[in-house]
């Protein structure tokens, strides 16, 4: 079912996370954080909405962390329900599309819910304060790739918060599967 992000809350405190990593670590957002700004994404493999910007996501992160922007993907469907989205699953994911930051498995679901996560992709921009700034889409795609000149949303607005700008008023929310949450 698709669902859409609730209206950006800005100032709200990103909550701290202790998750492990497809490479073996554990991440907090301290670890994550950059000196101009965060990125906190909740992903999955499955979602055709992830899929469909995959490699618009990765090609913008990038360019997100030359500017001092930390990325994190976090992933917390239910991966019994979901297989396709399993730990290995998300190696496999993260390795096919060139991933540069961390993707975490949230297996209690305890993340989502402090960041009021409500689908893949969800987006959590903060300022190098972590002071919520951006919770809207990624580009104009949906659950095909949008035009290949579609406006960078996502990347135009954190690169006014790592200029140390407030985020744009207008955001328009990102849509997406919903969280697979646990019965």
């Amino acid at each position: 079912m698709a669902v859409e992000t609730p209206v950006c809350d800005f100032g709200w405190r990103a909550p701290a996370f202790r998750l492990r990593g497809i490479d073996g670590r554990d991440y907090g957002l301290e670890d994550v954080r950059g000196p101009r700004g965060t990125l906190v994404m909740f992903l999955c493999n499955h979602c055709p909405y992830v899929q469909a910007v995959a490699d618009r996501l990765v090609r913008d992160v990038a360019a997100l962390q030359a500017e001092g922007v930390g990325a994190v993907a976090i992933m917390s469907n239910d991966t019994e329900a979901y297989p396709e989205d399993s730990f290995d699953n998300m190696k496999i994911f993260a390795a096919r599309h060139g991933f540069t930051f961390p993707y975490l498995i949230d297996p209690t679901q305890a993340v989502a819910r402090a960041y009021d996560a409500v689908c893949t992709p969800d987006f959590f921009g903060f300022d190098a304060g972590l002071g919520l700034q951006y919770r809207g889409r990624l580009d104009a795609s949906r659950r095909e790739a949008g035009p290949p000149d579609a406006r960078r949303e996502l990347y135009e607005a954190m690169r006014r918060v790592a200029a140390g700008q407030p985020g744009p008023v207008e955001q328009i929310p990102s849509m997406g599967c919903s969280i697979k949450w646990r019965d």
